[in-house]
């Protein structure tokens, strides 16, 4: 079998445009898992943020309960006021 430089030519070609359809494939995968993981990682931070809240809805409560009022009561308004808005959307 007699092996031109044209058969070469056109087999090199092929190749390469088999490895960069492998590599694009490869990239948006890649780009797909890191949206997941993304995707992932809000939620943790969500609910990390909303004990945190509710955290300090109740330090602020327990102030109030001392009789600590002013900026304690307009914080406990405002809190609760931003978590019934957030309950609703």
């Amino acid at each position: 079998m007699y092996i031109s430089a044209q058969n070469l030519i056109t087999a090199a070609a092929v190749l390469a445009a088999a490895l960069a359809l492998l590599g694009s494939y490869n990239r948006a995968y890649n780009w797909y898992k890191k949206q997941e993981q993304k995707g992932e990682d809000i939620g943790e931070l969500k609910e990390e943020q909303s004990l945190l809240t509710y955290g300090v809805l109740a330090c602020l409560k327990g102030l109030k309960e001392q009789g600590c009022n002013g900026p304690v009561t307009d914080a406990i308004g405002r809190i609760e006021k931003h978590l019934n808005k957030k309950a609703h959307e």
